[in-house]
């Protein structure tokens, strides 16, 4: 216990002694931080926009003109029997131009020219899958089926491009938060770095005379090595509070673009996950910086 407490001690010393380094390095340390717990938030929110965006995005098959019902509602259940489809709705003509005339019943010249020209929709399904990147499987399905003479086309080729949309942002997210994390996580450790070498610098006399008096390598070691988790520990500290303060005042705002979106909520659900990942980050890299800056200036 003696031998750890002059450790801590001595550690808690250098990063005393090196105030400025230490709070810059503590600083990049936190952003690192507050990053990562950001791309692990993150990936509630995604996974929320994603599913309301999947919930918009359907595929619509029209039927001809004298398509037959019987015909159609085949087609109906043979495509509800397909794992990748979550649900299949049936429109017929009239439906369609009931809810045609709703959408635009305050416009008049619509409606005028509806009247001229009688109803020109086509009955239809409305298809939804699971996951947006099914709807190719669906699509080669009703390419194949017996009755597809009824078909007078389908729409996925015009909402692929939104289909795919999907997919570009959702990697793009996490192409950029990874790439910024690395980069972060690099600027981290350079600091870190520096901050024990620069301590290794001041504390050279000490080491000398620890040299002779015969101390252990460890007990050299110990008190920069315990210096990079103060710098750690400090870091995640600081960012757990900062994180959590930004996540409540986002909140309100993410729930007015968002509706039904409670990021408060999602942290507080993984209060103990998002503290573990911070203490674990911040102490990993100002750990591995140290022992990087050990290795390299401090010859026992």
């Amino acid at each position: 216990m003696i031998f750890l407490k002059r450790i801590i001690r001595a550690g808690w010393l250098n990063f005393v002694r090196n105030s400025t380094l230490s709070v810059a390095t503590c600083f990049i340390i936190a952003m690192t931080i507050f990053l990562i717990t950001s791309l692990f938030l993150l990936k509630d929110v995604t996974k929320f926009i994603i599913e309301n965006l999947q919930e918009k995005v359907d595929v619509s098959v029209y039927f001809k003109e004298d398509a037959p019902e019987e015909g159609i509602l085949q087609i109906k259940d043979e495509i509800a029997k397909i794992p990748e489809v979550k649900s299949v709705e049936y429109i017929s003509r009239v439906e369609a131009l009931d809810r045609f005339i709703q959408r635009y019943k305050n416009n008049p010249v619509v409606i005028e020219s509806l009247n001229e020209v009688g109803n020109p929709l086509l009955s239809a399904l409305n298809i939804k899958a699971w996951q947006a990147n099914q709807y190719t499987a669906v699509t080669s399905f009703l390419e194949n089926v017996p009755q597809k003479d009824l078909i007078e086309k389908v729409d996925y080729y015009q909402r692929k491009p939104v289909i795919d949309r999907i997919f570009s942002i959702t990697a793009a997210i996490n192409i950029i938060g990874i790439s910024l994390f690395i980069i972060l996580a690099t600027i981290a450790v350079l600091v870190t770095f520096n901050q024990i070498r620069l301590s290794i610098y001041n504390s050279r006399e000490e080491i000398g005379v620890q040299r002779l008096v015969g101390a252990s390598n460890w007990f050299i070691r110990g008190p920069f090595l315990f210096q990079g988790v103060i710098s750690g520990l400090f870091a995640a500290i600081a960012t757990f509070f900062i994180f959590g303060l930004a996540v409540f005042l986002l909140s309100p705002k993410f729930a007015i673009l968002f509706s039904g979106l409670n990021i408060f909520h999602s942290f507080l659900s993984g209060f103990w996950l998002f503290l573990l990942i911070q203490i674990f980050t911040g102490i990993t890299l100002g750990v591995l910086s140290s022992i990087i800056a050990i290795r390299k200036y401090l010859e026992i």
